[in-house]
């Protein structure tokens, strides 16, 4: 019995216990913001920022309270997207890293099953081989334009529309609110009219910046108005899951580049008329790395004997269950955004657990910080924020609590959900915080990570290269 006869077999019995029949496979539209943190969404609480397009997509959706990412960073989370591997197995577990050669992913999982795998926008993983998207034009492939480059929907609309017959998975990963905070019209944020969250300092110059970081969310919320709009019109939407996600936090103190909540939680809705239904919540714990095998799984894949971390929630997004995992993992190299700074964290959805490996080095981010003095793509705040210290004591905690940590953090976000109070040695959590911490050094452990080893210019010099030091040589 050949292959493809088995392969068409197994199809056959899917379609017929799942209620949906193999030639109706769905399509695939995830669409990504780029540096918003999670929280600034009206969806998800956020009290400043205009979304019309996706409070209405939330109404359509599923919305996931508990999805997170491993890495605060745009190349090895977008990494662990495509691959459903951690930033240490794909080996891209430093920003501007790249993966191992041997590493799978959608294009390779989806061609498998006849399906069109196309990439608009921003890519930023490497390399070409582990990540063999076609590529889509129309939106801008670079975060750091001043301005962005106008978007044009008409090659994304002929992907979608090139041959029905032919299930498609379409990225768009857009690059709104990345820095520079150029796009969109900042005057509908008066400055004094703004509510800053707890975890950001409250100076001038910072409301001036935060304008402009929600005026760039409301652009990214067109944008993602517009591909709606265009998948409409295709005639495919009814048969086409979607996917949003914020990404990593935003380019702010606490945000992006860190293990907090702030950094490593994302937005993520998922609509698929008639299977998911729309303007529900779930508490579910999921992880970029449970994509791949979610998507596999709904497309009628098959994931057993693959090297993936992640595993199905599609029987989330089907209403069956409102569980999935018990942890998701978090880790950052720090190298070459700064000096080493290695961190790993892990949080069961109520309790965050945070390790330091440095804690005795001062934490410094590069590009925040801002380079040669002179603010270039970076955020001029900073320094507002160093000046105001002096004279605000908030102001200096929340410095302070940036560039200083220590060796373990503890949280409870349920109550505390921008993490300003440490539980760390509150011996009324000490067992919950132990528990936390076994589990993170067993998944170290299995992911035969180094730690402190690991955040060095060499060892990322090798990443860049394609050697990985520290990566098993199999594909596990």
């Amino acid at each position: 019995m050949s292959k493809k006869f088995l392969v068409s077999i197994c199809l056959a019995v899917w379609a017929t216990t799942s209620g949906w029949a193999a030639a109706e496979r769905p399509n695939i539209l995830i669409i990504m913001a780029d540096d918003c943190t999670h929280s600034d969404l009206p969806v998800y609480g956020g009290e400043n920022a205009k979304t019309p397009n996706l409070d209405a997509l939330s109404k359509q959706s599923l919305v996931f309270n508990r999805a997170y990412l491993c890495s605060a960073m745009c190349q090895p989370c977008r990494a662990e997207l495509y691959s459903g591997q951690y930033p240490m197995r794909n080996g891209c577990a430093w920003n501007h890293s790249a993966s191992r050669g041997v590493t799978r992913s959608l294009p390779h999982y989806l061609g498998e099953l006849d399906y069109r795998v196309g990439l608009a926008g921003k890519v930023h993983v490497a390399p070409r081989k582990a990540f063999p998207f076609e590529q889509v034009d129309g939106f801008d492939k670079s975060c750091v334009r001043n301005p962005t480059q106008t978007h044009n929907l008409a090659a994304v609309s002929e992907f979608m529309s090139r041959d029905p017959k032919q299930p498609f998975c379409l990225v768009v990963a857009l690059v709104e609110p990345h820095v520079p905070w150029v796009m969109g019209d900042a005057s509908l944020y008066p400055v004094d009219q703004l509510k800053l969250p707890p975890n950001i300092a409250d100076t001038p110059r910072t409301r001036e910046d935060f304008a402009r970081y929600l005026a760039e969310i409301t652009y990214m919320d067109g944008q993602v108005g517009e591909l709606l709009a265009a998948l409409e019109a295709s005639g495919l939407a009814e048969n086409t899951i979607v996917m949003f996600s914020s990404e990593q936090g935003a380019q702010f103190p606490g945000c992006k580049w860190t293990n907090w909540d702030t950094g490593v939680h994302t937005a993520l809705m998922a609509r698929w008329p008639g299977n998911i239904q729309g303007g529900v919540r779930t508490e579910a714990l999921v992880q970029y790395a449970d994509f791949v095998p979610t998507i596999l799984e709904a497309c009628g894949g098959d994931v057993k004997g693959k090297p993936l971390d992640g595993t199905s929630f599609l029987s989330v997004l089907l209403g069956r269950t409102d569980q999935h995992r018990d942890y998701v993992f978090g880790m950052h190299n720090n190298f070459p955004e700064g000096p080493a700074y290695p961190i790993r964290s892990i949080t069961d959805g109520e309790f965050h657990y945070i390790r330091n490996l440095s804690p005795d080095e001062t934490y410094i981010e590069k590009h925040l910080m801002g380079v040669n003095g002179d603010g270039h793509l970076n955020n001029p705040y900073w320094g507002t924020w160093v000046w105001e210290s002096t004279t605000s004591n908030r102001t200096y905690e929340l410095v302070n609590r940036y560039l200083h940590r220590p060796a373990e953090q503890f949280y409870r976000l349920a109550s505390d959900r921008y993490e300003m109070e440490n539980l760390a040695d509150k011996p009324e959590h000490a067992l919950k915080k132990q528990q936390l911490k076994s589990r993170l050094e067993e998944w170290m452990q299995a992911q035969g990570d180094p730690g402190i080893e690991q955040d060095t210019p060499e060892s990322h010099k090798a990443a860049k290269q394609g050697n990985h030091r520290f990566f098993p040589p199999d594909d596990r």
